[in-house]
């Protein structure tokens, strides 16, 4: 895939400096605060109605803190919710985030780089600053467990910060590309076409790229 364009724009604004989702503040309840989140969550939401189903089971890969989950099952009530992450106390701090929301299920641990998913069926799936504060097996893995458990025509929404072949990528998202490298070499921003090429072999046709805030994209999938 080469030339994605979305609206006919040729390039991307400069807007602020892009998000990290690995800095967080913990709470003596274990739930963890990203300012990030409580940046990016109203955005996301406005255009998820567009992509999301109108019910059904929406699995959320590398819930983070649970911030996401808990305001998305707040704002899309017939929908019910799977969180999910590898580490335990990312999972607390789920469980805290979305203790009493009735359609939100418990979470659980979901290691994107494994098989093997714990959750065989999915009408959507939602991942946000992962693919890029995490090995490229990850994407990998993400990918192929999305082809296992999403029917026919099910979504795959990926966010976050981006390359891309036909734009020049914004000197805030070099320097945040850097950055991640320099704390794990196997980290870094990778290309949408990269990721569109990884998706294609694995039955996940791409549908159509939405420009956010702060540097970041929203790439929509379909399962074949």
């Amino acid at each position: 895939m080469t030339g994605v364009t979305v609206n006919g724009l040729a390039r991307r604004p400069e807007t602020p400096q892009p998000e990290t989702a690995a800095s967080w503040e913990t709470d003596s309840d274990a739930r963890r605060r990203s300012p990030a989140v409580a940046r990016n969550r109203a955005p996301i939401a406005a255009v998820l109605p567009d992509l999301l189903p109108a019910s059904g089971c929406v699995l959320e890969i590398a819930s983070g803190t649970g911030e996401h989950v808990a305001h998305f099952a707040e704002v899309f009530p017939a929908l019910d919710w799977q969180p999910s992450d590898p580490e335990p106390s990312s999972l607390a701090s789920i469980a805290s985030w979305t203790s009493g929301l009735n359609n939100v299920s418990t979470p659980v641990a979901i290691d994107a780089t494994e098989p093997g998913w714990p959750v065989e069926r999915a009408d959507a799936i939602y991942c946000a600053n992962m693919v890029h504060i995490a090995p490229w097996e990850a994407t990998l893995g993400l990918m192929a467990g999305a082809s296992a458990v999403l029917a026919s025509g099910a979504p795959l929404i990926l966010y976050g910060p981006y390359l891309r072949g036909d734009v020049a990528t914004a000197s805030s998202n070099l320097d945040f590309d850097g950055s991640l490298k320099s704390r794990d070499a196997r980290w870094g921003l990778r290309s949408v076409e990269d990721v569109c090429a990884a998706a294609e072999v694995r039955g996940l046709a791409f549908e159509r790229l939405i420009e956010m805030p702060a540097n970041n994209l929203i790439l929509v999938f379909r399962k074949a």
